[in-house]
């Protein structure tokens, strides 16, 4: 049994989504290890967590993720500072690669990071990661995300309700920024390029792009539940943005320009760089079609070895050239419920994406022969204090959320009364 103190960022505002949940409870939840939480949105450390003495540190991609805001990274980093000065093994589970990678290293080497989980393709490890010793800091491939054996239990209770698939092609996503390249530009365009010709075959479509039309939770697998089909791409991007200053400049040159096309942005701000980088990935999104056993129409390539064209999806070209046929295939539908049913089997029901997988595989990886020390059952005050932990994590929370929400709920009251001032 090993002490494991996990790094992770959930602020008052903002989506929190339940994948980030599952991701983030799946190293307490699929161990017998004595894990910690340090939440960076807090304003101080816990004194128990600074006394803390941990196997194994883990810097989860929420906390990363903090790094597209420069001075509010800088600001958690330091808080954090403690981390450095501990004697043990340490792991960075990054995802979105594509930006900010300097940050990324950064933490690798000012704290002494020896394992890298990543969902990048291997080929772009030295571009990443550019800097680092890769003899003292070994590299792992994962995935984004993972079955979750709750959200499968509820999509099962929920398909019991839904007994009609009455849409035939449905789909949620918004349009992409121009920094993520062409190939994040394919997210949007296969969703318009379905919605105007899926119905001269006959197809009922549910499209959208707008931000109105969003489904979270359990209203998403609901409708999922409802589609015979749902469309995609591999996440990721094809702009490599080492330092941020290809989204500020991007940003900024839609901000002072109408509507500018896609041409016009990378123009001015990465011309000639579209294209020299390769991050490609599989999606929650990718995984909860296959748990809801709604058929994917995808455009062809890698998902990480997971998904298979012809075996798990329909395979549509990146040019969409044969869009025609797998209309055609589509408009069939003859090949729908084998293809779900062979996806369920082989991803879902198989256990190999699971997060008991996941877990397993940082820990076995990252803590090897002391994933085992101390096999003796925990002490009551070792239970007492994970128990504080996720306690006190969870009433901070609620306290801050509260308060966020008087000063909300103040602020009109207090301006009439003092001034804007």
């Amino acid at each position: 049994m090993a002490k494991v103190l996990i790094i992770y960022h959930r602020g008052t505002l903002g989506a929190w989504r339940a994948t980030y949940e599952s991701h983030v409870t799946s190293f307490a939840k699929y161990s017998d290890h004595e894990c910690l939480y340090l939440n960076t949105a807090r304003p101080h450390v816990p004194h128990y967590i600074r006394s803390f003495q941990p196997d194994l540190v883990v810097f989860h991609y929420t906390f990363l993720a903090v790094r597209q805001d420069p001075p509010a990274f800088r600001a958690m980093v330091r808080r954090i500072g403690f981390v450095k000065d501990l004697d043990c093994t340490k792991v960075l589970i990054p995802h979105d690669e594509q930006a900010h990678s300097d940050f990324l290293c950064e933490i690798v080497n000012d704290f002494g990071v020896t394992h890298i989980f990543t969902p990048a393709s291997r080929s772009e490890w030295p571009q990443i990661y550019e800097g680092i010793d890769f003899t003292r800091t070994r590299l792992h491939t994962v995935l984004t995300g993972y079955i979750d054996e709750g959200s499968v239990k509820r999509i099962a209770a929920l398909a019991r309700r839904h007994h009609r698939r009455d849409i035939d092609v449905g789909y949620r996503a918004w349009d992409s920024y121009a920094f993520y390249g062409r190939h994040g530009q394919l997210k949007s365009e296969i969703g318009r390029v379905f919605a105007a010709r899926a119905p001269e075959f006959g197809l009922r479509t549910d499209i959208s792009s707008s931000y109105k039309d969003a489904l979270m939770g359990d209203r998403w697998f609901e409708f999922l539940l409802r589609c015979k089909y749902t469309i995609g791409v591999e996440g990721g991007s094809s702009v490599f943005d080492r330092d941020g200053s290809i989204a500020e400049c991007s940003m900024r040159y839609v901000s002072e320009h109408e509507t500018p096309s896609f041409e016009e942005v990378e123009a001015a701000c990465f011309p000639h760089m579209d294209g020299e980088f390769g991050y490609r990935l599989i999606g929650p999104r990718h995984l909860e079609a296959v748990m809801t056993r709604t058929c994917q129409v995808l455009v062809v390539g890698d998902y990480a070895g997971v998904l298979k064209p012809e075996l798990h999806y329909l395979g549509l070209e990146r040019d969409f050239s044969n869009l025609p046929q797998v209309l055609e295939r589509m408009r069939d539908d003859t090949e729908r419920e084998a293809m779900t049913e062979r996806a369920y089997r082989d991803i879902v029901a198989s256990g190999r994406y699971s997060y008991q997988a996941f877990a397993d595989l940082v820990y076995a990886e990252s803590l090897g022969h002391l994933s085992k020390r101390g096999e003796a059952v925990l002490t009551p005050a070792r239970r007492r204090i994970m128990r504080l932990n996720r306690f006190d994590d969870r009433v901070w929370l609620w306290r801050a959320s509260m308060d966020t929400s008087v000063r909300r709920a103040l602020r009109p009251v207090l301006s009439r009364v003092l001034g804007e001032d």
